[in-house]
């Protein structure tokens, strides 16, 4: 990276504390920053395009590709308009799913930060949502971050979205410069 990021992509597994965290950042950095999850893609999908295992497998339909594709591109145009973006993600297919964001990101100054959790701490914050099939947040707690190449890393197991996100706006300031403000 060399300039002020414009993207910060937070890769990790369901219920890994990605959201919170980019609810943080939002109220620590001091410009405005979107925050966009693959979730509200999900959440938008027909059932066609996406479905669930009583185990919490995703299996994605024949038109998933290119409805993420086009999300993906808009999310990029919007960041070329001039908007700061955060975007919460599942690498379920590793650096492949890390290479589809590349794409659209080319030229575009980007945070990779991998989102760690204990599969036993995601479990039981999965349990305690009750919004989500058991069993996908320890299915994906470590296999989304297999192969994807980071900027950094934090680990939300026993670290508060609060101080995860000072410890990226930290390395924000020493790689740019830019100071963050207290969250209201």
């Amino acid at each position: 990276m060399r300039g002020d990021p414009v993207v910060i992509v937070l890769n990790g597994g369901s219920s890994s504390g990605k959201s919170s965290l980019a609810r943080s950042l939002q109220a620590l950095l001091p410009d405005p920053w979107l925050a966009f999850s693959v979730d509200t893609l999900v959440d938008a999908m027909p059932s066609s395009c996406i479905t669930f295992t009583p185990d919490g497998e995703v299996h994605l339909g024949p038109r998933f590709g290119e409805l993420e594709e086009a999300w993906m591109a808009g999310v990029a145009t919007m960041v070329r308009s001039g908007a700061r973006v955060i975007l919460d993600d599942v690498f379920l297919s590793g650096p492949a799913s890390q290479e589809r964001w590349r794409v659209p990101l080319t030229g575009l100054e980007v945070l990779w930060v991998g989102v760690r959790c204990d599969p036993e701490v995601a479990a039981r914050r999965e349990g305690e949502r009750g919004d989500r099939p058991i069993g996908m947040a320890r299915s994906q707690a470590t296999v989304v971050h297999e192969g994807v190449v980071y900027d950094m890393e934090v680990d939300t197991s026993f670290m508060s979205a609060d101080d995860c996100a000072q410890l990226i706006a930290k390395w924000m300031n020493r790689q740019t410069g830019e100071t963050t403000h207290e969250p209201h």
